[in-house]
């Protein structure tokens, strides 16, 4: 499960760097959609690892609100490239 996290969470940022090597906003977007989903697994990751006792609850709510704030982010740039083009 730390594994399948760490993956998750690094994803975000690899496709947020491919898509900054994309030519055009749609492209750079479209990865960007990606990291949302790589964002949303995180999320649920930590759900799971909360409701295994792998995580405290604490832990889970300040991980998962940074991981919210991540997918909110990630959405008011895709909504600024796609407004942009």
């Amino acid at each position: 499960m730390t594994r399948q996290l760490r993956r998750a969470s690094a994803s975000i940022g690899y496709n947020i760097a491919e898509g900054c090597g994309r030519h055009t906003d749609a492209d750079f977007a479209r990865f960007l959609q990606i990291a949302m989903g790589s964002a949303s697994e995180v999320e649920y990751e930590l759900w799971l690892a909360k409701d295994l006792g792998y995580l405290s609850v604490a832990s889970h709510d300040r991980l998962a609100e940074q991981a919210i704030e991540v997918r909110k982010m990630l959405r008011a740039f895709i909504d600024r490239l796609r407004h942009r083009s």
